[in-house]
């Protein structure tokens, strides 16, 4: 992992948060809350609520409105007054603050508008305490306040919620490790004394303390917290792990390579944190929108007094109508709208091995034309595989056993690539004997008291010998195919041959077939030859292929896609890919598990696996729906809701108060906080 990520506390317990919720790092646009708790709107509404209580009861107007008289006592008559102002300083107070931050930055917002409607109400209703003819507003400023505290903690804790994946990610480093020393002893250490080297010891069912290498030990690990991978996966020696996640019922002995800062579990930390504060075009149309409905608001407000006023209502009257119209027109729901949908969807992502790293990328996958893969390691394995075989006169089983024997001490790649094949098969592999390296023609063995030869046409030529009549069609297959071919030479006649070729991940065809499903187009981009490409392309059904293409270039086949109006999406490794990744409309980054922090990348895929394209495609447009709908419903409803606000069927008798206004402006911000909610529903459905 690079430093530009630093920011991350040692052994990954960051502080994205207070205890009680308190934002930090929130998107533009959503900043009225910086600074303030799911805690702090909490108390304040629990208090503001009890005081409310007694301020209805005891209010002139309600009394008339529902035919009751409250109990007097020295002092009642107080009770709206003082307890109503004790509502607007306590209770209003984070709302007049983010006023006067709003109108410091010149971007007058939410907090403006219930910050004038609060204070009015509180002026008017001091005025008339005071003598001044008219009806007071203490029951409804002191209402309007606690709605608003409420709907504000309801959000929050929405927020909050949906931001939690940084605060489990965090959890999910233990707090101490068992070291080892020279001698194998063990000692209880806190994490963030682990370095390089170190030995620790990974007890069954306990949380691995560094990313590492297993030296020994045999044991299954749960990924699922990092990779999204639902299956437990093996590890033996050699394999890699990593922080967080969790050992099953065998015992691992692991040198660390990476701590603190450098796990994989600090990086994705820091993806989802910067994913989160990254801002979308839905964000930047939603801010918009509010500040046009701020000024809407205000205008709205001042024509309703106007207008009131020429026709001869009572100053209380008119005062209502202002306040009701500048609460309900409040743009609390529109700043919810997008802000919570980027949360969620982004935590959903990072749960499926899906690491957003910019906001924007993963908003234009919904429009994407054509997905353009890197083959080696992204469609392929970047891994030597046997990926035909053929035989004359002998079962396939016994020309695996014979050659995997004879290759059993090299650790030429074609060796390997023949010893898992015999592995995959399950041949009972004997020992060979008098091993010898051909130079540039293959090997020799004896097996089973038998000499037996592997090598390539070479070691055919050299020994005299033709392809029999039975391995010609695979020969041939071989050969248009690009790939490597190796021959079983057993007592002087070739009795097999194996085509040797970086093997096509099982996963791939899935994903293509994904992909056309859903309409878009798939391209392969590599510098392989032309016949080897064309064969990996043929077996998965890709639709277009770029081949002996220089890293150099890569970038330039892209700009000629685009060229063409084509919106693409470049899936690479992020090294030699880098400069198609940034290219692309959408760069998609391959993580490798362990090395997330691909900076090239829009997206990184933790997994590797290329079903992860069309899940991002699929999320991308499902998050897109959810800011489209809230988005309409946040705005369409000022467009019913102010002209109501502002008594134009008054005639008919319908008439809200500003209570009822705060209870609609809040019924809508929860509105689109449920909406939003809805999107948890999505599945990757790998």
């Amino acid at each position: 992992m690079d430093d530009e990520h630093a920011g991350h506390t040692q052994g990954g317990h960051a502080a994205h948060g207070t205890a009680d919720g308190a934002h930090t790092g929130h998107p533009a646009g959503h900043d009225r809350h910086a600074g303030h708790s799911v805690a702090m709107f909490r108390d304040r509404f629990w208090l503001s609520l009890a005081l409310t209580i007694p301020t209805v009861v005891w209010s002139d107007m309600v009394q008339h409105l529902l035919g009751y008289s409250a109990p007097e006592f020295p002092g009642s008559a107080y009770i709206p007054p003082v307890f109503g102002t004790i509502v607007f300083l306590y209770g209003g107070l984070p709302f007049l603050r983010g006023a006067v931050a709003e109108l410091r930055d010149r971007l007058p917002g939410m907090m403006t508008l219930i910050s004038l409607a609060i204070s009015v109400a509180f002026v008017f209703s001091m005025a008339v305490t005071f003598g001044v003819p008219g009806d007071d507003l203490w029951w409804e400023l002191a209402t309007l306040v606690t709605i608003m505290l409420l709907g504000h903690w309801i959000e929050m804790r929405s927020v909050t919620q949906a931001r939690g994946a940084l605060a489990e990610l965090a959890k999910l480093m233990p707090d101490v490790a068992l070291r080892l020393d020279a001698t194998g002893e063990t000692t209880e250490v806190p994490i963030h004394e682990l370095v390089t080297d170190d030995l620790v010891l990974v007890r069954p069912g306990a949380r691995l303390p560094a990313d590492g290498i297993v030296t020994e030990g045999e044991s299954s690990v749960d990924e699922s917290m990092i990779t999204g991978e639902s299956r437990p996966v093996d590890k033996a020696a050699d394999a890699r792990v990593i922080a967080g996640t969790v050992n099953g019922a065998g015992s691992l002995r692991v040198r660390v390579t990476h701590t603190g800062e450098a796990t994989a579990l600090a990086g994705i930390m820091r993806l989802v944190a910067g994913a989160q504060a990254s801002r979308s075009r839905a964000q930047d149309l939603a801010d918009r929108a509010a500040r046009l409905l701020t000024f809407v608001a205000i205008g709205s407000a001042a024509l309703t007094a106007a207008v009131w006023s020429a026709m001869g209502a009572e100053w209380a009257y008119v005062i209502e109508r202002v306040v009701t119209v500048l609460v309900i027109a409040c743009p609390h729901a529109l700043g919810l709208a997008v802000p919570l949908v980027v949360a969620i969807s982004t935590t959903l992502g990072a749960r499926n091995g899906l690491l957003v790293r910019d906001r924007r990328g993963l908003e234009e996958a919904r429009l994407l034309d054509i997905v353009v893969f890197d083959k080696t390691g992204t469609l392929t394995l970047a891994e030597h595989r046997v990926v035909d075989a053929a035989t004359d006169g002998i079962p396939l089983s016994e020309a695996l056993r014979l050659a995997a024997a004879v290759e059993g001490d090299s650790e030429h790649p074609v060796a390997r690539a023949i010893a898992t094949r015999a592995a995959e098969e399950g041949v009972d592999v004997p020992h060979a004997h008098g091993f010898t390296a051909l130079p540039g023609t293959g090997v020799r063995a004896t097996v089973d008291g038998r000499e037996v030869a592997v090598g390539g046409p070479a070691l055919l030529a050299s020994e005299g010998l033709d392809v029999p009549h039975a391995l010609a069609d695979a020969a041939s297959r071989a050969a248009r195919a690009g790939r490597s071919v190796v021959y079983l030479v057993d007592g002087g006649a070739v009795r097999a041959l194996f085509a040797i070729a970086d093997a096509v991940r099982p996963e791939s065809r899935e994903a293509i077939e994904h992909l056309h499903t859903v309409g878009i187009e798939v391209a392969m981009l590599t510098g392989d030859a032309e016949a080897v490409a064309r064969a990996v392309a043929d077996e998965l059904g890709i639709d277009r292929v770029l081949a002996e293409v220089l890293p150099a270039d890569k970038a330039a086949e892209i700009e000629k896609l685009q060229a063409g109006g084509k919106r693409v999406a470049m899936v690479g490794d992020g090294v030699n890919d880098a400069p198609a990744l940034v290219t692309a409309d959408v760069g998609i980054a391959i993580g490798a598990g362990t090395e997330v922090a691909v900076e090239a990348g829009d997206v990184v895929l933790v997994r590797s696996d290329p079903r992860d394209v069309p899940a991002i495609i699929s999320l991308s447009r499902a998050t897109y729906r959810k800011m489209l709908q809230n988005l309409w419903w946040a705005a369409g409803y000022n467009i019913v809701a102010i002209p109501l606000a502002a008594g134009v069927l008054a005639g008919w008798g319908i008439v809200l108060s500003p209570a009822v206004g705060a209870v609609l402006m809040s019924a809508s911000t929860v509105i689109v906080a449920a909406n939003a909610q809805l999107l948890r529903r999505w599945n990757s459905a790998r």
